[in-house]
């Protein structure tokens, strides 16, 4: 990474105040990277020509490309970029709602959409049912790195600054792996003279390394945080997610109890249903157990199969009949519709798929 320029989205507008004088000029380049998107010094059209020039010697604009994409027919559009270093990482364009109009054609709600982004190159968590782990762990992402996905992906889509959109960090790799990089992301996006995407339009989603959680919590950035659970014991939790061996499913639990959680709002469950896995009653029973006493929302997924996968997906009886299960339990609980499917979708299949169209 050291021979690598630093892109101008790695940095807070605090710290651009220290690299860029007068500092007006600061506020124009926030706005030409958040506001229009700028992919070039050259986009950038009242930003003196020395000014850019100097910058140019030490800084990128934009750290990342598009390298491919493919769009499913309900609207999302799986992105490989490609970074500086020709290494590559995933990030989905997710439609959420579709634009509502009235009786006149007139639009009284626009579209709702979440970006995924992802926050390493390769994961070094290593659970099985996951394309990326295939891959193994590269290196982190930077914040700037982070931040460009949203940029590129808001850019390309046509979609304005000003337009709310939602970021879920659930691509490739483990945010709380990446701590650090990840809370100055989460900053740099609250920023109101950038996107100003509040705390709580971000989740994080983790595979559940507890003391990280804690720091997360700690550092009161206020996002959402998803916990990918996927299993009711440290067993099956262990086959599906070695990482299980330093932090079970009780210090999670124990963790999430203690993040602070806005008053409203729940924590989320992710549980990857994959077929006589984790999909009968008697795991349903043990997951209402487990989250007794925590203000929680299960969201059950669908396990996307790939080629060369030992597991299967569920049906969709046995699906409702443990969401039903739960529901009447006293848990809210949802079944994520499945996006994509059509498509490379599940985490690291384009990036496969690409690179095996290559060979």
């Amino acid at each position: 990474m050291t021979d690598l320029k630093p892109s101008l989205l790695d940095f807070t507008k605090k710290e651009l105040l220290t690299l860029v004088k007068p500092s007006f000029r600061v506020k124009q380049i926030l706005g030409w990277l958040y506001h229009q998107y700028a992919n070039s010094y050259d986009d950038m059209k009242n930003i003196p020509k020395a000014l850019k020039e100097e910058l140019s010697q030490k800084y990128v604009v934009n750290p990342i490309k598009i390298l491919n994409k493919e769009e499913s027919s309900d609207g999302t559009v799986k992105y490989l970029l490609e970074l500086q270093d020709k290494k590559t990482i995933e990030a989905v364009w997710l439609k959420m709602k579709n634009t509502q109009y009235d009786d006149n054609g007139e639009v009284i709600q626009e579209a709702k959409y979440t970006i995924c982004v992802s926050t390493q190159v390769g994961c070094k968590v290593g659970c099985t049912f996951c394309l990326t782990a295939k891959g193994g762990f590269t290196r982190d992402l930077t914040a700037g790195e982070i931040v460009a996905q949203v940029v590129t992906l808001k850019r390309d889509n046509e979609h304005k600054h000003n337009r709310m959109i939602n970021i879920v960090y659930m691509g490739m790799g483990e945010p709380l792996d990446n701590l650090d990089n990840l809370a100055k992301a989460i900053e740099i996006f609250k920023e109101d003279d950038g996107l100003c995407i509040s705390g709580k339009r971000q989740t994080v989603s983790t595979s559940g390394l507890s003391t990280k959680i804690d720091k997360l919590g700690e550092m009161d950035l206020g996002v959402h945080i998803a916990i990918s659970l996927h299993a009711v014991d440290d067993e099956l939790r262990t086959e599906l997610i070695p990482m299980n061996k330093a932090h079970n499913i009780n210090s999670i639990i124990e963790a999430v109890k203690r993040f602070p959680i806005d008053t409203r709002k729940r924590v989320m469950f992710e549980y990857l249903v994959i077929k006589n896995k984790n999909d009968d009653l008697g795991s349903a029973k043990k997951l209402v157990k487990l989250l007794t006493g925590i203000k929680a929302k299960v969201n059950l997924i669908y396990f996307n199969p790939y080629p060369g996968t030992d597991y299967a997906r569920p049906t969709k009886e046995d699906m409702i009949a443990f969401q039903e299960y739960l529901v009447k339990h006293g848990l809210l609980c949802t079944i994520r519709d499945s996006k994509g499917i059509d498509i490379s979708a599940a985490c690291g299949q384009l990036k496969e798929k690409t690179q095996s169209e290559l060979i």
